[in-house]
């Protein structure tokens, strides 16, 4: 039984913990209770060894480690995937700590985290700021099942606080694109890399739903000839390493392709002829644009020669492109400094990184092929794509005054779709055809657990008419293009319209 001790001029509760070790009756912040009465002393003490013989008291001491001790304890603890461990740090580093490191757990209040999530509302995006709430909450549920809190302070209590029901939580509206503006999209960014590979990439996402990293990852072995077989896909850490892992939420699944999406991917690869990259040993059907000179290369930049042979970056590109445009003396200043700086000039058109990178990809090619605009980008502000209007839809042009040397620009295709846009488009595109749930979900790699997707499967009619009517939606597509004009700068979209011309006149 708990018993109350004298202590001057006030009372404290006295209990057993165990077997030689007795405790003092506290307040939720460690505090010593100062009680008036003895009997008001000796019942809180009986109250306290009552939680013990029922396996319910927490040693308050254990709440007062800090939320940063904890935090680091319980990450070093997790053995998830990379991604998801990168992701984790993220939102401990970057959002919690500098709220919360110092305080302990045990004073950790429901309202330091709502007032925190208010917060950070005003700054970052409302989807954002419920992952990072998300995370907090896991964190301190794994102390509440330690014995250290009583309670979850970052638990939402479902219809408390909110402001006026579901549009505090309400985001943009996603933007998806038609069979038309995915072919228009896809043609502009093959325009912008110059080479055909973004053109079939961006139509494969779009008619398949497949995630930008199973894209990046797809391994020639699982381009098949009736089926697109997803297997793994490839996860760009913050400190851009590629990591091979399975795809999200484990969605292994094969992907119905038409004759004609298999028969772009199978010449594409036939093309390219894809080697194994350096970082896997794997044969992607994709590649990077270009061959990247930061990261590993450690030699001279053309602006180091710039300023070695005193001067601008313009001219020493002239000199190594056009060297017939400078002058003698400048020219031979500048052949001299490459020289003394050992300067390796980075990648020719026919060299290829491994792999693209979600940023590079979005930035330069699918963001100003769906808007027309590259976006702003210090030192730079966004600025329209500058184009030769002819041939038609319009050369980029490159390089030092390409705004005045330009006479044309693309007007919006899909101002704000991403390429995981491209995916919402799929699913929008198989809902317009009336697809069975069952099969959407089933080429999205989505799990449906209601009790009605247990009696519902896939048949052989209902993949059939699928491949119908996405294939009637290329098609007409492509006869769309082809009536604005006939041909193409991009090689693999021209020889598709020569061929929908020929049909035409059969």
């Amino acid at each position: 039984m708990g018993y109350a001790e004298k202590r001057g001029s006030y009372w404290r509760g006295r209990f057993k913990v165990s077997e030689g070790k007795y405790g003092t009756v506290v307040d939720p912040a460690g505090a010593v209770v100062k009680f008036a009465t003895k009997r008001e002393a000796k019942q809180a003490a009986d109250e306290e060894e009552a939680r013990i013989r029922r396996g319910t008291w927490r040693d308050p001491a254990a709440g007062q480690e800090t939320f940063g001790e904890y935090a680091s304890r319980w990450y070093d603890a997790q053995d998830l995937a990379a991604s998801t461990m990168q992701n984790y740090r993220r939102h401990i580093e970057e959002h919690l700590l500098p709220e919360f490191e110092d305080k302990a757990l045990a004073g950790i209040l429901r309202s330091d985290v709502d007032a925190w999530e208010k917060r950070e509302r005003t700054t970052y995006a409302a989807s954002s700021v419920k992952t990072w709430r998300s995370t907090f909450h896991l964190i301190l549920a794994d102390a509440v099942d330690e014995g250290l809190i009583a309670s979850n302070p970052a638990a939402k209590r479902r219809g408390r606080g909110k402001r006026a029901g579901r549009s505090r939580g309400r985001g943009p509206e996603k933007v998806i694109t038609d069979p038309l503006g995915l072919l228009l999209i896809a043609e502009r960014a093959a325009l912008l890399s110059g080479r055909d590979d973004e053109f079939v990439a961006v139509v494969l996402m779009g008619y398949t739903g497949m995630r930008w990293g199973e894209i990046v990852g797809l391994e020639t072995a699982f381009a098949r000839p009736d089926a697109i077989r997803v297997e793994h896909q490839l996860y760009e850490l913050d400190s851009g390493e590629l990591i091979r892992c399975p795809p999200k939420d484990d969605s292994y699944r094969s992907i119905d392709a038409m004759d004609w999406l298999s028969a772009l991917v199978s010449d594409h690869v036939a093309r390219t002829e894809p080697t194994p990259c350096p970082c896997h040993g794997k044969r992607y059907v994709f590649r990077g644009q270009g061959t990247a000179r930061t990261g590993g290369h450690q030699g001279a930049k053309l602006v180091d020669v710039a300023r070695r042979a005193d001067v601008s970056t313009g001219t020493v590109s002239n000199v190594l492109n056009h060297p017939d445009r400078v002058r003698e003396d400048t020219r031979l200043r500048v052949e001299r400094a490459i020289e003394e700086l050992n300067f390796v000039r980075g990648g020719t058109p026919t060299e290829n990184a491994a792999h693209w990178r979600r940023n590079g990809f979005a930035t330069w090619l699918f963001t100003p092929a769906a808007s027309g605009w590259y976006p702003k980008k210090a030192p730079q502000e966004a600025r329209p794509v500058p184009l030769l209007g002819e041939p038609r839809p319009g050369i980029p042009v490159r390089g030092r005054n390409a705004q005045k040397r330009a006479d044309a620009c693309w007007l919006p295709i899909a101002t704000g779709l991403t390429p995981h846009g491209l995916r919402h488009s799929h699913r929008t595109h198989m809902e317009e055809l009336g697809t069975e749930k069952v099969l959407m979900d089933e080429r999205m790699g989505h799990i449906d657990g209601s009790i009605s997707a247990r009696y519902a499967h896939v048949t052989p009619g209902m993949r059939k008419r699928l491949m119908l009517g996405l294939t009637e939606q290329w098609e007409a597509s492509l006869d769309a293009r082809r009536s604005m004009h006939p041909r193409s700068s991009v090689a693999v979209v021209d020889r598709l319209l020569r061929a929908r011309g020929f049909l035409a006149t059969l």
